[in-house]
């Protein structure tokens, strides 16, 4: 059975947040009564912890933001039912991880409590084969979903994020996930047929299960994307494709970042949907792609039916005409490198403070965002790149991807990851963009989700009362109020 990947070595277990609070008397003994558990300091330790770059630097200092008092294993639908209605009855907060890829702290226990592991909920359940529908288990990892479909039934998800060895479907479902084939298959709440759910008071509910309707609000896509914060995620329906018989490539140099944005808009409005649609601008270019600094390169490959894909990349050619042919053979190297985590585990030793901030905006956003986020990174003391590439793009808009390093003092790191995110991620919601296009929002980015929603964040802490009462979902995040306190951080 696939366990979640250490993002990098933990040399220790203290907590930042403090002392844990002690589970009600029994209680650990009532829930080792339904399912696996484990209270042992290490353990719990490592299980509260997840990629965020910020805590790599953390867990390198022996030190954790919090941990878990218990975690949990159960094994399934009936037992998570029953963990979430023992914890909601005695208000003990309760945190549901899975692969714990995310990059936002969203599955860290702020406040102590149970971290429910759902990594021992793995397969496959059914696969309709004539309606393309796959019934998978939460904690199901990206490539053995995708071995099974491909191997024993000629199918495919499509959906393939840079995380994919060290995700599971759960966790793409609860963070709203996008693959790098986004463009052809869609974001993850495209390929969401219906979700089965625990609620906070440990009751069951099935959501979807058609191919539209009418039947009032989507409810899936209420628990699409709130990262536990409204129920627990124990089941998904996923929309399956026939595995590909043709795949195209092409690569093109653009003089110009925004020459290549008007190239990929073209393209997208004209109907074409080609799987990869990558642009980056001349620094990522000359890093990643071999360029000299003067251009910007595009990466486009398309799969599918023939004739389909055929006619997406006569489209591809006619709108990129002006651009310079490029070998293909950097499509095929992105191919070999786009899941290669091992830079950021080595700069973050080095003591470079890397992280990432992807979100998506109109077309017409789209040029101001790109001038304005790094501009207002590296105006943030200690900052030393901020670079873009656009990463998935749609008939409205696209997705662009910033990186960015820093290089403080010890004693700053801290100080200087929260000034590079606040001052990138207000530029992007200055020039009209949103608040996050895959990643999701977890804690880093909870400070911002008043500002992003206005008006709307009312709405969601009404959802969220309504559905969780006590608060006992994932406390802490997505910016809704909490009753175990203050979150302390930043």
């Amino acid at each position: 059975m696939t366990q979640p990947t250490s993002p990098i070595e933990l040399t220790g277990a203290v907590a930042r947040l403090g002392a844990v609070a002690a589970l009600p008397p029994g209680f650990g003994e009532r829930i080792g009564a339904i399912c696996a558990t484990t209270t042992d300091v290490a353990a719990t330790a490592e299980a509260s912890r997840d990629w965020w770059p910020l805590a790599m630097h953390w867990s390198l200092a022996g030190q954790v933001l919090q941990r878990a008092a218990l975690v949990a294993r159960p094994t399934d639908t009936a037992q998570v039912a029953a963990v979430v209605a023992m914890c909601n009855d005695a208000g003990v907060p309760i945190t549901a991880a899975g692969g714990r890829s995310g990059v936002l702290g969203a599955s860290i226990p702020l406040f102590g409590g149970v971290l429910l592991d759902l990594t021992a909920m793995q397969g496959i359940v059914a696969v309709d084969t004539t309606s393309g529908v796959v019934e998978v288990l939460p904690g199901t990892f990206g490539p053995e979903l995708e071995t099974e479909l491909r191997a024993g039934h000629g199918l495919t998800i499509g959906h393939f994020p840079q995380s994919f060895d060290i995700a599971t479907v759960g966790g793409w479902v609860a963070c709203r996930g996008a693959g790098q084939y986004s463009t052809r298959y869609g974001k993850i709440e495209q390929m969401v047929v219906g979700l089965e759910v625990v609620l906070a008071n440990g009751s069951i509910v099935r959501t979807g299960g058609f191919p539209a309707g009418a039947q009032g609000p989507d409810l899936t896509q209420l628990f699409v994307g709130s990262e536990g914060t409204l129920g627990i995620i124990t089941r998904v329906w996923l929309k399956a494709h026939p595995v590909p018989p043709t795949e195209q490539r092409a690569a093109y140099a653009f003089p110009t970042f925004e020459a290549g944005l008007e190239a990929c808009r073209r393209i997208l409005r004209r109907g074409a949907t080609p799987a990869v649609l990558r642009l980056y601008d001349a620094v990522e270019s000359q890093r990643g792609q071999g360029g000299d600094g003067s251009y910007c390169v595009l990466l486009v490959l398309d799969e599918g039916d023939e004739l389909l894909v055929a006619a997406t990349m006569q489209v591809v050619a006619l709108e990129c005409a002006a651009a310079t042919v490029l070998p293909t053979e950097l499509v095929e190297k992105w191919m070999h490198h786009r899941n290669d985590t091992s830079a950021l585990q080595a700069l973050t030793r080095k003591g470079f403070v890397v992280d990432t901030l992807e979100i998506a905006a109109p077309w017409s956003a789209l040029p101001a965002i790109f001038a304005g986020v790094p501009a207002a990174m590296m105006a943030v003391p200690h900052a030393r790149a901020a670079t873009c590439h656009l990463s998935h793009s749609y008939l409205d808009g696209a997705c662009l991807y910033f990186t960015f390093a820093a290089t403080p003092p010890a004693d700053e790191i801290e100080t200087t990851y929260v000034a590079l995110w606040d001052a990138g991620q207000r530029a992007v919601l200055a020039h009209g963009g949103n608040l996050s296009h895959h990643h999701g929002v977890g804690l880093n980015r909870a400070r911002f989700v008043a500002e992003a929603l206005g008006a709307a964040m009312p709405v969601l802490q009404s959802v969220k009362q309504a559905l969780d009462p006590r608060g006992i979902l994932n406390p802490g995040k997505m910016g809704l109020r909490t009753v175990f306190g203050e979150v302390e951080w930043p």
